[in-house]
């Protein structure tokens, strides 16, 4: 498979490093407007998951890893993009920039045969999470999105409880910073999305519920989602409360996942009983790894506490994508 990724920030970078690791993808092309120069050492040193094992170097409008030779492009416009003469299969489409069908599609307009997001899209664009709704032929779409991090961790455990019922959801994320947040007050339309990101337990709005409804539109209403931001660089725990229609006990909610993460979600969705805290989690490859040491059922009011690596969890996922539209 013959892919290029559009937009090198957090989920453009990991996907680049993973992707050139891994058998029967090739990563021909990326495509950014910083200096390569300066991409280059964003690739060689993470502060997050640390140095790069292989080098990196640039070579002209090259970036060189272990002698193979891949194509830096700048341009802001995705339609004057070389995908028809360099053959791309597949972009991914991550600078978050291009997420309807309009502009997405200007990848396809350039010659890519199929475009991924990475992230949830609007409305006009198939909502795909892997482990729940991929299954069936997709070979007609060539333009896809697979959620994002907190839709993957959330889908599984509300259609698990679901197997139950479910009255109504509310869920917390607790997240980590992100680049969409300040290091120092500053002037946002979203005020508390301005207040300095390391110094404050931060409130933000999320948009996770509109997700949650097209995927389970027979709970519409019935799913309230918020998220906190809390200073530290990696990592989330999200914690469910959930009124379910029958009564249910602590050991019968964790036996749920425990089969779960055993068999049909093995690979996306973990149950653990360890201590864990959220640097534990930095670098698995699960959506969720729900923790039943925090589980707690009373009557039919049940909280679930899962954690996930909103990075390496959510970029396991998109490759799963690649690795069942690769078949």
């Amino acid at each position: 498979m013959r892919i290029a990724i559009n937009g090198m920030g957090r989920i453009g970078r990991l996907l680049f490093k993973r992707l050139i690791e891994i058998e029967n993808f090739e990563v021909l092309a990326v495509n950014d407007l910083i200096p390569i120069e300066n991409l280059a050492y964003l690739l060689r040193y993470d502060s997050i998951y640390g140095t790069y094992k292989d080098q990196i170097k640039t070579e002209g409008q090259s970036l060189i890893i272990n002698n193979k030779k891949i194509i830096y492009v700048q341009n802001e416009n995705p339609e004057e993009l070389p995908w028809d003469e360099m053959n791309i299969d597949v972009v991914l489409e991550c600078s978050g920039k291009f997420s309807d069908k309009i502009s997405a599609s200007k990848h396809l307009t350039a010659g890519a045969k199929k475009v991924l997001l990475s992230t949830t899209g609007a409305d006009d664009i198939p909502l795909l999470v892997y482990g729940h709704n991929q299954n069936g032929s997709i070979s007609h779409l060539n333009i896809l999105s697979p959620g994002g991090c907190m839709t993957n961790c959330s889908v599984h455990i509300l259609h698990i409880l679901n197997s139950i019922g479910i009255r109504s959801a509310h869920i917390n994320i607790l997240h980590s910073y992100t680049s969409r947040q300040s290091l120092v007050d500053a002037a946002h339309v979203q005020f508390r999305r301005g207040r300095a990101a390391s110094e404050s337990i931060i409130p933000v709005a999320i948009d996770l519920n509109i997700a949650l409804d097209r995927l389970f539109p027979f709970l519409q209403n019935k799913i309230n989602v918020f998220s906190t931001r809390v200073p530290v660089a990696n990592g989330a725990m999200a914690e469910f409360t959930i009124q379910l229609k029958e009564s249910i006990t602590t050991l019968e909610v964790n036996k749920l996942f425990k089969t779960a993460a055993q068999t049909e979600y093995k690979g996306i969705l973990d149950y653990t009983e360890e201590p864990l805290v959220s640097l534990d989690i930095k670098s698995n490859t699960n959506s969720c790894i729900i923790d039943g040491t925090q589980t707690s059922a009373i009557d039919n009011h049940v909280r679930v506490v899962a954690w996930f690596d909103n990075e390496y969890g959510f970029t396991s996922r998109m490759i799963d994508w690649l690795r069942y539209w690769n078949k």
